[in-house]
């Protein structure tokens, strides 16, 4: 996988981080965590409106409230924009999208349950997965009978479906009950998971159906088909045909070695029949693993459905925002001379390399961008600087007085 702008680690530890490099003087230690929890709150202020916006233009295809709800909402929420404020809040969170060429590979492979998943796609207007973090770890997977290996499997962090459903009259051609569907034509189902393997993405879709793989079909009906036709001509039908003869004729036979002969057909066919049996159990048995996989998912990886992934979604975007504004700040603070944004970048990728062991892709254009947009970033001809701790608490303090401008309007009338 390419490198991510995600930073794995919580905005605490950044922040400890960061301010170990002046733990000698308590005063201005004291000021840092001041200065950043003033901007978390700022942060948090507007994660609240993009909450709010999302709920707003979410609700007309939200398939947790009811019709009636839902009616309420007609001319008041509005597609393109609930589309455009999430896809912000997504970008914001340092997801990405997963493209068709991994979704194709995923549908293709598979680490964990080893089975064909058929998928109707056209059940849906369209759907997007987005994912965030990745990590690799190490899992036993059953290959035959007892014998298990051990695999390396790669997982992504979080991961985001959108499904935007199609609507009834895509389903009434299908012949699928409308009242019997867990959801509602025309609904847009959002679903975050977590630890979801790289090559098994497909398991989080609702409507993945298990069939049989081509092996499975031929390790099936292969040695069942031509195994039974052989033993049938060579075996069986020869004793039969033997015995009804000697039965229309009136002849003696050789009943021992014709029963015989017959005996040992069956049994052969029993063998046969107990092999096919063995392998139509063992994709039973894959599908009772794809099962509890899904079951797994459903209980203990599902982080978050609908509406309510908005708060998932937006508290890891506002951390991020967070997170990228204390290193750029700090960064820039600490150093004697401006930076350029590629400068920055590189130093802030190098101390991740060699202090924490982890390689990312710092998005130092959104980190500049936000410490501008706060007041606390100054650019001169591509050079970049922070203001003082001292003025920067000033200033953030000023920018949340003109959050809210109700006193303003007083002062004017009252004058």
């Amino acid at each position: 996988m390419t490198r991510e702008h995600y930073i794995p680690f919580n905005k605490e530890f950044l922040l400890e981080q960061q301010i170990a490099a002046f733990a000698e003087n308590p005063q201005k230690v004291d000021d840092f965590k001041k200065l950043f929890e003033i901007i978390e709150h700022y942060y948090h202020y507007e994660s609240f409106n993009l909450n709010r916006n999302l709920k707003q233009h979410y609700a007309l295809y939200d398939p947790d409230l009811s019709e009636k709800e839902r009616e309420q909402f007609i001319n008041k929420s509005s597609f393109p924009v609930f589309k455009e404020t999430l896809l912000k809040v997504l970008e914001r969170g340092n997801y990405y999208r997963i493209n068709q060429e991994a979704l194709n590979d995923a549908f293709h492979e598979s680490d964990l349950i080893g089975l064909n998943l058929s998928i109707d796609f056209n059940a849906f207007k369209d759907f997007e997965l987005y994912a965030r973090g990745h990590h690799k770890a190490k899992e036993k997977v059953k290959k035959y009978f007892f014998w298990t290996k051990e695999v390396e499997i790669e997982y992504y962090d979080r991961v985001l479906i959108y499904l935007n459903y199609s609507e009834a009259d895509y389903f009434k051609k299908k012949k699928v009950k409308l009242g019997k569907m867990p959801i509602d034509p025309g609904s847009i189902a959002l679903k975050i998971f977590k630890r979801v393997p790289k090559n098994d993405l497909e398991t989080i879709f609702p409507n993945a159906i298990p069939k049989m793989s081509l092996k499975d079909k031929l390790l099936l009906w292969v040695p069942g088909v031509f195994g039974g036709l052989s033993l049938l001509s060579a075996k069986v039908i020869p004793a039969l045909i033997n015995m009804y003869d000697a039965y229309q004729t009136g002849e003696t036979i050789d009943l021992l070695n014709s029963k015989t002969s017959l005996n040992q057909g069956l049994i052969a066919l029993g063998i046969l029949g107990a092999y096919c049996f063995r392998q139509y159990n063992n994709f039973i048995n894959k599908k009772i693993r794809y099962s509890k996989t899904l079951s797994d998912s459903l209980y203990f990886k599902n982080v978050g459905n609908n509406s309510g992934a908005f708060y998932s979604l937006l508290n890891s975007s506002e951390e991020e925002a967070l997170k990228e504004t204390i290193l750029a700040y700090t960064f820039l603070h600490e150093s004697e001379d401006s930076l350029t944004a590629e400068e920055l970048d590189h130093q802030i990728e190098s101390w991740f390399k060699t202090k924490l062991n982890t390689d990312l892709d710092f998005d130092v254009n959104d980190a500049l961008l936000k410490l501008k947009n706060i007041g606390l970033g100054i650019e001169n001809n591509g050079k970049w600087n922070v203001i003082p701790i001292n003025e920067a608490l000033i200033a953030i303090d000023e920018l949340w007085d003109n959050v809210f401008q109700y006193n303003q309007k007083v002062d004017s009338q009252t004058t």
